[in-house]
């Protein structure tokens, strides 16, 4: 790697990283629903991911964990969700992995299709929404899933809990499938608008 294309690399790299922290630790990246949070971390996650390789998509899937991380602890701007804020209560460990490893997770996925529709080209724009889909849809399935395995591992009571939630005409089971349709497809449907004209930004200001 020459001296520009490791320049641009760390610049770009930096840049995403910037954007994670900003939108993270404020309000700005995040939709509080009450019980739950919208996010659009992800997508700087997604689009670095797409420009810059799976190791740079890695880093700032840590970094996604880590801020959400400190979301759930307080220590950010932004809101913690009543739903995690429950887990971290019962049993912090679980918590704190139900922030982790999804979003290690949603670089994987992401550089997977996106490598997988392009078939291997380095710069494809129509693979870009594919894995933007998947990769947002990843971070919602993993997110979630680990959400509902570790609150029945926790022994936290579903029911009742529903009922503090103010839905408790709704299983826990149709509250997180009501979280995934309605929110995961948002943020599915924002990172597939958005990631395709930032890469090809990118993209053009590169060549």
């Amino acid at each position: 790697m020459n001296t520009t294309k490791k320049t641009y690399q760390l610049a770009i790299t930096g840049l995403f990283i910037a954007l994670v922290l900003i939108l993270g630790l404020t309000p700005l990246g995040l939709i509080p629903l009450g019980f739950v949070n919208l996010t659009i971390l992800h997508i700087p996650v997604i689009i670095g991911t797409i420009l810059l390789g799976l190791k740079t998509g890695l880093i700032l899937g840590a970094c996604f964990g880590i801020v959400s991380t400190l979301c759930l602890l307080g220590l950010s701007l932004a809101p913690a969700s009543a739903l995690g804020y429950t887990l971290l209560a019962a049993n912090p460990a679980y918590a704190i992995l139900m922030c982790i490893v999804p979003r290690l997770l949603v670089p994987t996925f992401t550089w997977l299709v996106y490598r997988l529709v392009s078939r291997g080209r380095e710069k494809c724009l129509y693979a870009v929404p594919v894995a933007a889909l998947v990769g947002s849809a990843t971070n919602t399935v993993f997110y979630l899933g680990l959400m509902y395995v570790f609150y029945y591992l926790a022994g936290l009571d579903l029911v009742m809990l529903a009922e503090k939630l103010g839905v408790a005409g709704l299983s826990f089971v149709g509250i997180i499938g009501a979280i995934a349709a309605g929110g995961g497809g948002m943020e599915a449907l924002a990172a597939a608008l958005i990631a395709p004209p930032v890469a090809a930004a990118v993209w053009k200001i590169k060549k």
